[in-house]
């Protein structure tokens, strides 16, 4: 078998102001290419590649197609003090829940919790990057996305709901050895990115993983098209909630029109909910830092189990991930190094020094 060509080093730096500077030639505005490079930066840090700078073409055929609004029209409606809907325009989800995270905290900080609902954004990205945003602020920051359907259901046929995420993150002590705990998953088994990853090595499927168009479960990766919802009614159930969290509760649902008639409701859109909750609200802000730090001591003290690596909690591994990233530079996929120089060609952007 031919050897796979090595990946490339580029310092986070670099890498982040090499993808503001594609977006901005892509019709961002210089702010809002910044902050979405953050992001995508942000989680090729963490190891969540498939979130990471490899979305930046993509992100350019969103705008150069219309699907993301590059000149949005952000507004922020509210008539409570702790809970408002911010219309996206369409705006990039980076920009989008970034501007709603902020929103978060800023109410929060009088109003001890605060749920900001995003409506009409396009695809949001890593959320942990916008509840640690929270957390960085001493805040809980607790996330909830719902997309376009391409999951199955417990009992249906065909994709129903959509592999929505769910991220949690939580504050510690400043200058704390342990990185801020930070749960970040999907409603599905496997994403849509580990089905095309098996299809292209030829590896079989989990069993319970994935499905074929109709539904059916498979381990056949040529047969699979959809993955299946995590813990089958479970998944189904949270991914269902979610969109009635969101999609629903901000006036712009999602599931119930992309399974009608009208060609519109399956036009590309997502909404989000995030909510931030100022521990001081509920008791002395410092007791609360102490009493994480004591239940992370009391996790990693637990008992090794015979044939573990260790005891982690989440976030934990991809927060290290980050600091060695951080020191090194971010390994780039040849192919996702190959697409970024091409359409840097092709915008007149110089990319950044890489080396292997």
């Amino acid at each position: 078998m031919p050897t796979p060509s090595p990946k490339v080093l580029v310092p986070a730096a670099d890498l982040c102001a090499f993808s503001a500077a594609l977006l901005e030639k892509g019709g961002l505005s210089a702010e809002h290419a910044r902050t979405t490079a953050e992001v995508f930066v942000w989680a090729a840090r963490r190891g969540v590649d498939s979130h990471g700078i490899a979305r930046v073409p993509a992100y350019l055929d969103l705008l150069d197609k219309g699907v993301a609004n590059a000149a949005p029209r952000i507004v922020v409606e509210s008539s409570a003090p702790a809970a408002a809907v911010l219309d996206a325009d369409r705006a990039p989800g980076p920009v989008a829940l970034t501007a709603a995270a902020d929103e978060a905290v800023t109410r929060a900080r009088s109003t001890g919790v605060a749920a900001v609902g995003v409506r009409r954004t396009v695809h949001t990205g890593a959320i942990g990057y916008y509840v640690s945003r929270i957390a960085e602020q001493g805040l809980i920051g607790i996330g909830f996305v719902a997309g376009m359907p391409n999951m199955g259901y417990t009992g249906a046929k065909g994709a129903a709901v959509a592999t929505s995420p769910l991220a949690v993150a939580v504050p510690t002590a400043p200058g704390s050895r342990h990185a801020p705990p930070l749960l970040d998953m999907a409603t599905a088994t496997v994403a849509l990115g580990k089905i095309r990853q098996a299809k292209a090595s030829g590896s079989p499927l989990p069993e319970g993983a994935a499905a074929t168009e109709d539904g059916t479960p498979t381990t056949d990766p040529e047969r699979a098209v959809m993955p299946l919802p995590l813990g089958g009614a479970k998944g189904s159930g949270m991914s269902l909630a979610f969109e009635l969290l969101t999609s629903v509760l901000v006036g712009a649902p999602i599931f119930a029109a992309f399974h009608s008639d009208d060609p519109a409701g399956r036009r590309h859109r997502q909404n989000a909910l995030l909510l931030a909750v100022d521990p001081a609200a509920f008791g002395a802000a410092d007791v609360f830092t102490e009493d994480v730090e004591a239940t992370l001591d009391t996790l990693k003290g637990l008992p090794v189990a015979d044939g573990a690596e260790g005891v982690f909690y989440p976030g934990e591994r991809s927060a290290a991930v980050a600091a060695g990233r951080g020191e090194r530079g971010i390994p780039v996929a040849p192919k996702v190094w190959r697409e970024l120089t091409e359409r840097a060609q092709q915008l007149g952007v110089v990319p950044p020094e890489a080396a292997e």
